[in-house]
């Protein structure tokens, strides 16, 4: 029996380890973690868009140097500054053969705009939206807004007939409760189309050979399979199960620098990693007691204090990124030098000190909650963030969780403390994490605020900065807001996340800052 056993075993790992029969030129791509839906308008979500990038398209994208340019839409123009005009692409198909028109163009940017849609925050502007020729569409929009067209690059287009046949004109997300048809289906324009998933095992697609745009990759097949073990991800690439993994565990970059087998590409995220507070006075920490500690400004200041940034960033990300003091990465729209100031130097003592004031000389208990299978190395940064305070005084109970488990968590807004990043794409501007994290909680604002922070002064800043227009005053904006952010410590920035791409020799498989993966500009060995 034990040696049938062993036969059924070996015969299944020869399997998964023989070559992919159904395609001459495939491409097989371990991530750390499963895309939640197939919805594209399903969750706001740079994990998923990593993935649905490739068989969903929008009217406009960001090419290979991230620079905004023409998608399905050719050109578009301002007629007003609450009226914008795109020309539509001619000679798009979607997968399902039937070809684009303007009218699916609306019914999509309506559907991403319906109340409590989770893409509320880049749709809330959109007044209406109307065709206005035989391929022109008319976006209008509640008043003036600077970046329309950022937010355009992460709305996805589908077909209206097919949303119809299926009973899919409604976002649907399964962590949010809802289910449909689009949920494990896809009709997109991009260069893949979906053939077949397999939740939490694999989810293929092969190239469309219809795709309108030219073709610079020779991929005929993409299989995502997710790994969520650090270890067992690298060992599949090495034994050649896989062909590409992200991310690839920092503790083996240098190793796998000196692997002529092997490919690493290494580039620094737009994600910014934080600790987020919850700094609602009615909340209560799973230590108890009458009061909420965290909304206290000089507890936060003091947790900020007692964090050891340059050692965590030397030790548990392997020196492969810097702590940072900001929220934003450079590169985005609204960064100044200003915010590379550091917040609160590493101080224990006098973190002890500010606690005692705030009337916490022995401490208190809390829990952290982390993601362990969607951030790098996430859970050794938690674990160690826990020690650092323990050293202070404050009693973590450390929770991690896959993320499906931790965005239920998150969307109750009722964590003590938990992680998170935030990369401002594709908008590649400072209002995204201001509008989105930061603002209060509204039906159009705050969809990802889990700290419940509310300040009158930041929202009116958030408003202005949504509809000003001159370049100048809207970076002044931007600059002001975040300055309440560091002066109130709502969170702890800690780093911009490394990025390492593993792939097998042969393979060309470019990284991007956004944390896309744009398997159109991917080749594979001939």
């Amino acid at each position: 029996m034990k040696r049938f056993r062993w036969a059924i075993a070996a015969a299944a790992f020869a399997l998964l380890a023989a070559p992919d029969a159904q395609a001459q030129r495939s491409i097989r791509w371990g991530n750390n973690g499963e895309v939640t839906t197939m919805d594209p308008h399903g969750v706001f979500s740079t994990a998923n868009a990593a993935l649905l990038g490739n068989i969903y398209e929008s009217l406009v994208r960001l090419d290979a140097n991230l620079r905004f340019e023409p998608g399905l839409a050719t050109r578009w123009e301002v007629l007003a500054p609450d009226r914008y005009r795109f020309t539509i692409r001619q000679g798009v198909k979607f997968h399902d053969g039937t070809p684009m028109t303007p009218a699916d163009v609306v019914a999509s940017l309506r559907r991403a705009s319906v109340p409590n849609s989770p893409y509320a925050s880049v749709t809330h502007m959109i007044k209406e939206v109307e065709q206005s020729g035989p391929d022109t569409v008319d976006v209008i929009l509640r008043g003036p807004y600077p970046v329309l067209i950022n937010d355009l690059a992460g709305v996805a287009i589908l077909s209206e007939a097919w949303m119809q046949r299926h009973d899919a004109s409604l976002p649907t997300d399964p962590a949010r409760g809802s289910a449909g048809y689009a949920n494990v289906n896809t009709n997109g324009t991009g260069p893949f189309r979906l053939v077949s998933r397999t939740l939490d095992s694999e989810t293929v697609l092969e190239a469309f050979p219809d795709w309108w745009d030219r073709r610079a990759h020779n991929i005929d097949r993409v299989s995502f399979r997710p790994v969520p073990n650090d270890a067992t991800r690298l060992a599949a690439l090495l034994s050649g199960q896989l062909d590409v993994i992200t991310p690839t565990p920092l503790q083996d970059a240098e190793r796998l620098r000196r692997d002529p087998n092997i490919t690493l590409v290494e580039a620094q995220d737009l994600r910014v990693m934080y600790y987020g507070f919850n700094v609602d006075e009615a909340h209560r920490t799973s230590g108890g007691g009458d009061r909420n500690p965290l909304a206290d400004r000089r507890v936060r200041q003091a947790m900020t204090m007692a964090l050891d940034l340059d050692g965590v960033t030397r030790s548990v990300m392997r020196g492969l990124t810097r702590p940072t003091h900001a929220l934003i990465a450079s590169e985005i729209t609204g960064y100044d030098d200003a915010q590379s100031v550091q917040r609160a130097r590493f101080d224990p003592e006098g973190a002890k000190r500010l606690l005692a004031e705030a009337g916490y000389p022995d401490g208190f208990a809390m829990t952290l909650e982390c993601p362990v299978d969607r951030f790098v190395n996430a859970d050794r940064l938690c674990q160690a963030s826990a020690a650092m305070w323990a050293r202070v005084g404050i009693r973590v109970t450390y929770s991690g969780l896959r993320f499906a488990a931790y965005m239920q968590r998150f969307r109750t807004r009722d964590q003590d403390m938990y992680l998170m990043g935030w990369a401002n794409t594709p908008q590649l501007d400072g209002f995204s994490i201001l509008n989105n994290v930061l603002a209060t909680r509204s039906q159009q604002r705050g969809s990802w605020n889990a700290g419940r922070t509310s300040d009158p002064a930041l929202d009116t800043l958030v408003e202005r900065i949504a509809t000003e227009m001159d370049p100048a005053r809207r970076t002044a904006l931007l600059t002001e807001a975040f300055a309440i952010e560091r002066a109130n410590f709502w969170m702890i920035p800690l780093y911009r996340e490394p990025m390492l791409l593993a792939s097998r020799r042969g393979f060309t498989v470019p990284a991007f800052a956004d944390g896309r993966m744009r398997f159109w500009l991917a080749r594979a060995p001939e």
